[in-house]
């Protein structure tokens, strides 16, 4: 194969070898985002101290750009503060990328949003003030889990009435 024009040469060196890779025993926080859609579901782990964010690992089930913008926001994050994570979108990973293609932004607002429940629960379980802005994006990322098991739901059941009815 002569080249990749797909995707970037940042976004194939953090699939090869991402960064962070795995799971946080006792994390602080765990956010987790997934898209019915692909099948990309990703989850983040946190260790916070002093409201700095020392430590941060990651899973992910999905194609070359879900793992790739999981690594570069862990790269984003470790040894910032909340309140500077919270500002991170998904064109800081994409600028790290040097591009994505335009089917694979999901995976950017994926990571992002990962990354907004972890700090989310982090702060819940923690009695701090949750800001607005990370509320109404928990508020919306649960409203998109409510509608994929709902439709998964759904799904089973016509499956079973299927199964009930062949021969």
């Amino acid at each position: 194969m002569a080249g990749n024009n797909f995707y970037s040469k940042e976004t194939i060196k953090h699939f090869r070898n991402p960064h962070n890779y795995g799971v946080i025993r006792n994390a602080d926080g765990v956010g987790e985002a997934g898209n019915i859609v692909c099948g990309d579901v990703m989850s983040l782990y946190i260790k916070v101290k002093n409201d700095i964010i020392t430590d941060i690992k990651f899973k992910t089930y999905g194609c070359a750009a879900a793992i790739a913008t999981s690594s570069v926001i862990t790269d984003l994050v470790k040894g910032k503060t909340i309140n500077e994570v919270i500002k991170i979108n998904k064109d800081n990973i994409i600028k790290i990328l040097k591009r994505l293609p335009p089917i694979k932004i999901h995976c950017s607002v994926l990571a992002v949003d990962a990354l907004s429940e972890a700090i989310y629960q982090y702060l819940k379980k923690n009695k701090k003030n949750i800001p607005k802005q990370l509320e109404e994006k928990h508020i919306r990322i649960e409203e998109g889990k409510r509608k994929v098991k709902a439709r998964y739901e759904g799904y089973l059941k016509l499956r079973k009435a299927e199964k009930k009815v062949s021969i």
